[in-house]
């Protein structure tokens, strides 16, 4: 057994170095998966890409990837609903945490994309200027993955939640 957890931010190459025969579950899961096998991306993409990124590149709920990997190296349960949540998988309400009353700045990433813009350096700016506890909402047609893992990654608490007429927002909070 492995000191490694199987989480949503667990890396996957990370996984597949701790318990090799996961790979077969992997491309199982998601044929997608099944490019692992090549070495140059095991070495390159495998090190970084966490089961989180790997479980929306292969179009797969994160819970279900988690749950089953876990479940093949025979380990106890699934994500919870937070490590889900903390790993950007799309909720289908918002999370407990939001407060209408909170949220200071809105954000279409369609129209900024419409324009020719990225969402990012409208989302940055937006958020710079958030107040401890205010909140962000960026609604767009696609959950913004990459957008959130960045701002995770400066400190924010993110959730993502489906939306009225199906599309994504995104919360961003300064804790």
């Amino acid at each position: 057994m492995s000191g490694l957890s199987i989480t949503p931010e667990a890396k996957v190459g990370e996984l597949l170095e701790a318990w090799p025969e996961l790979e077969a579950t992997l491309v199982a899961i998601a044929p997608a998966f099944a490019k692992l096998r090549n070495p140059i991306l095991r070495r390159t993409v495998a090190r970084v890409a966490t089961l989180a990124q790997a479980a929306r590149v292969g179009g797969v709920d994160v819970r279900t990837l988690v749950g089953t990997l876990r479940q093949a190296a025979g380990l106890p349960g699934e994500p919870t609903a937070a490590e889900a949540a903390a790993a950007g998988e799309v909720l289908a309400a918002p999370p407990a945490w939001h407060d209408e009353a909170r949220v200071v700045a809105r954000i279409d990433a369609d129209e900024v994309l419409a324009r020719g813009d990225h969402p990012l350096g409208a989302v940055q700016g937006a958020a710079a200027s958030l107040p401890k506890g205010g909140e962000l909402l960026l609604l767009s047609s696609f959950l913004p993955a990459p957008l959130v893992d960045a701002m995770r990654k400066k400190g924010f608490e993110t959730a993502s939640f489906r939306a009225d007429g199906g599309r994504v927002a995104t919360l961003l909070r300064l804790p």
